[in-house]
């Protein structure tokens, strides 16, 4: 659908690492799910839904398909990024085709691995990165409201929109994110950023990277990014970067049995990898036969035509009306001739909002 996850984070925090759990790189053919490298910097990777896996049981299709999500490994952030040292703006521009920043910060202290700033602290990580991306958007926004000030003598809507790009770069300019713009969900906010694509307007992660007694017990570093994250409105997610790579090529059982024996019920990165799906504001419905098991990917509160579009544009063109059994039911009734039987199964038109889990069958006529 377009929209990814980008991966940021200061040299030697395990943003490396972490990609490379994410796409699996060693022993990929032995793992569960199958991840595919599309370019050296981007990987597309399954949603993790158990979901699926009970629909196979009463399916028993021949296989089953993920929704799948894009991940971009952006490198190249130094300290004066935003005006252009290193790979500075190649970083930024690559960071603005994202919809989602999942920033890496390293909570964990090991003298064996350096650290650039020469000690652990997540806090000023963070400050560095989002400085970054704020002296971007300041530049950004300051350029916006000098070509706005020219239209402003015969514009009324252009010199309101100045003024509002001024005012946002004064917040930006104290230190603050514009997701935390007290506009930020104004019909102005969104006319400005349209195109702008500000960096700070977009949703963030931290991915705490602790070592495996982290796992267990939060640590003073996980902490102070806790109450940082929590400030922010922003998501935390704690992973050892260090087991997820250890996890790559396990069976299913043989993954889940290691992380119990590390006292830890879900791996890092399958809740980097939910909540992500999530934040972009993505959900799932189910098709279920012989030959697949599938979930299709669909933005939050689509239609039931726009739905079937994912599966092929002539569905929405010739819809009629959809089959849909709700999951729970589907499961409770072992099936969809038994959910039929049980009066289950709802005929629903081209106004139903789709929920997410639902099992889906279009009737179309071209």
């Amino acid at each position: 659908m377009g929209l990814s996850i980008g991966l940021v984070g200061l040299p030697n925090v395990g943003k490396s690492t972490t990609f490379n759990a994410l796409t699996k790189a060693q022993n990929a053919e032995a793992a569960n799910y199958p991840f595919c490298t599309i370019e050296p910097n981007k990987a597309v990777v399954p949603v993790p839904d158990p979901r699926l896996g009970e629909l196979a049981k009463i399916v028993k299709p021949e296989r089953i398909q993920y929704s799948t999500l894009d991940f971009v490994d952006i490198a190249g952030l130094v300290k004066g990024a935003s005006k252009g040292e290193g790979l500075g703006n190649k970083f930024l521009s690559n960071i603005r085709e994202t919809e989602v920043i999942l920033q890496i910060v390293r909570c964990f202290h090991d003298d064996n691995i350096v650290h650039t700033e020469g000690s652990i602290d997540p806090l000023r990580d963070v400050e560095i990165i989002e400085t970054e991306l704020i002296l971007a958007d300041v530049e950004v926004l300051q350029n916006r409201a000098d070509r706005l000030r020219k239209q402003a003598k015969s514009d009324k809507n252009a010199q309101a929109l100045m003024e509002f790009a001024d005012t946002l770069a004064e917040f930006l300019g104290d230190g603050n994110l514009a997701r935390n713009f007290d506009q930020f969900d104004s019909d102005m906010f969104r006319e400005l950023n349209k195109d702008l694509r500000l960096l700070t307007s977009k949703e963030i992660m931290y991915g705490a990277n602790v070592d495996e007694d982290g796992l267990l017990e939060d640590n003073e570093y996980v902490i102070a990014l806790s109450n940082h994250a929590k400030e922010n409105n922003c998501e935390i997610i704690k992973l050892c970067a260090k087991v997820e790579e250890e996890l790559i090529g396990l069976e299913e059982d043989e993954a889940a049995e290691f992380l119990r024996e590390l006292g830890v019920e879900e791996s890092g990165l399958a809740q980097i990898i939910r909540k992500g799906f999530d934040k972009l504001g993505l959900m799932s419905y189910f098709t279920a036969g012989v030959k697949e098991v599938r979930a299709w990917t669909i933005r939050k509160n689509t239609t039931a035509p726009k739905a079937a579009a994912v599966i092929h544009n002539d569905f929405e063109k010739g819809f009629i009306r959809a089959e849909v059994i709700a999951y729970d039911d589907y499961i409770a009734c072992g099936g969809e001739n038994k959910a039929k039987e049980a009066g289950k199964m709802r005929l629903e038109g081209k106004e139903y909002i789709v929920h997410d889990g639902d099992i889906m069958h279009f009737r179309f006529n071209l």
